[in-house]
C-alpha cells in the first residue's frame, strides 16, 4: 500500500499579494479615495494642476517618511522630525543672511540635522534608552535651539533660488516640480538600500529580533546610529524643501509634522513592532493624507473633519496590521 502524499497547502492569493507587496493595500485605498473626491468635486479636484499641487505638498512629508520607514523597520521611532525640519530652515536662513551661498548653507543645515540624528542614535544604542523618550526629549531640545538661534522670530531672507525646488518646472516634460522628483529619488534610494543591501537586511533583522541579530554577528549599535543619522539627514533635506516653500526660516514651523510622517509609514504597511515596512507604501500613505486634506478643502469641510478622517485611517491601518500579525 503506497503512502499518500501530503496535500499541498492552499495559499490565499490576496494574502500572498499583500505579503509580497505591502503597498498594494494603501494604493487601493488611495485610488478609491481619489475617485471619491473626483466624483464629489469634479470641477476643481479633478484638474491636472490640482494633482501637481498635491504632489508638491506631499514632498516634505514624503522625504522625511523615507527615513522614518527605516527607523520603524528597525523597531524604533523618532518624534523629533518636525523640530529637525524647523531647525534646518533656521540654520540655512541664518547662514544665507550672513552671506553664505545657498548650496553651502543647505549642506550645513543637513549636517546639523544629521548630527542630531547621531546623538539620538547614540543615546538609544549606547545607553539603551527607549527611542520614544530620547526623541521626545530631542524634539523639545531642537525646537528650543531653533527658537534661540532665530531669537524667537522668523528669519526673512532672500533664499537665492531654493524656491525653485517647489516652483512649476521650466520644462513641460518634467510635469512636477523638482521637489517631487527629489522625493521619488530619495524613496527609490531608501527602498533599494533596505531591500538590496547588507545594511538593509541588518536593519530588518534587528527590527524582527534584536537579540537574534546580535547573535548572528550584526553590529546592532552601529546600525542603529547609522539609521538614526540617515533618517535625520533626510529630515534635514525635507527642511531644505520646506524653506523653499516658506521662503523664511521659521522656528515654529512643522509642529506635528512627526505625526504625519509616522502616520504615513503606518498607513503604508509599516509595523510599529519593527521588522516590516515599505518605502513605497509610506509615500503612498503620505499622498493619501494630502488627498484627504485637499479633498475636504475643495468640499468646504472644516479642519476637524479632516482630522477625524485621518485619525480613523491611522487607527484602521494599525488594527489591520494587528489582525494580520495574529493570523
Amino acid at each position: 500500500m503506497s503512502a499518500s502524499l501530503p496535500r499541498p497547502r492552499r495559499v490565499s492569493l490576496s494574502r500572498l499579494s499583500f505579503s509580497r507587496w505591502p503597498w498594494l493595500g494603501p494604493l487601493v485605498a488611495l485610488v478609491l479615495v481619489y475617485a471619491l473626491f473626483v466624483a464629489l468635486a469634479p470641477d476643481t479636484f479633478a484638474r491636472p494642476m490640482n494633482l501637481v499641487t498635491m504632489a508638491r505638498q506631499t514632498a516634505v512629508v514624503g522625504v522625511a517618511a523615507s527615513g522614518m520607514t527605516m527607523i520603524i523597520m528597525l523597531g524604533g521611532i523618532d518624534l523629533s522630525v518636525g523640530s529637525t525640519v524647523a531647525l534646518t530652515t533656521v540654520v540655512i536662513a541664518s547662514l544665507l543672511k550672513a552671506g553664505v551661498g545657498p548650496l553651502a548653507a543647505s549642506v550645513a543645515g543637513i549636517a546639523v540635522a544629521t548630527l542630531a540624528g547621531v546623538v539620538n542614535g547614540g543615546l538609544v544604542a549606547g545607553l539603551g534608552i527607549t527611542p520614544f523618550i530620547v526623541t521626545l526629549g530631542s524634539m523639545s531640545i531642537l525646537r528650543g535651539a531653533a527658537k534661540g538661534l532665530a531669537h524667537e522670530q522668523k528669519i526673512d531672507v532672500d533664499i537665492r533660488g531654493l524656491d525653485a525646488l517647489v516652483l512649476p518646472p521650466s520644462h513641460a516634460i518634467l510635469l512636477f516640480p523638482p521637489a517631487v522628483w527629489l522625493m521619488l529619488a530619495v524613496g527609490i534610494a531608501a527602498a533599494v538600500t533596505l531591500r538590496r543591501t547588507r545594511f538593509g537586511r541588518h536593519v530588518v533583522a534587528i527590527g524582527s529580533n534584536e537579540e537574534t541579530a546580535r547573535l548572528c554577528g550584526i553590529d546592532v549599535k552601529r546600525t542603529k546610529v547609522a539609521v538614526y543619522a540617515i533618517a535625520a539627514a533626510l529630515a534635514g533635506l525635507a527642511g531644505v524643501v520646506e524653506l523653499g516653500t516658506l521662503t523664511v526660516g521659521d522656528p515654529t514651523d512643522s509642529i506635528g509634522l512627526e505625526l504625519e510622517v509616522i502616520a504615513s509609514v503606518v498607513i503604508g504597511g509599516g509595523s510599529l513592532s519593527g521588522g516590516e515596512g515599505s518605502v513605497a507604501g509610506a509615500l503612498i500613505g503620505a499622498f493619501l493624507m494630502t488627498v484627504i486634506k485637499t479633498g475636504c478643502t475643495h468640499l468646504g469641510l472644516p479642519n476637524w473633519v479632516q482630522e477625524l478622517v485621518t485619525g480613523a485611517i491611522i487607527v484602521t491601518a494599525v488594527a489591520v496590521d494587528r489582525l494580520r500579525r495574529r493570523r
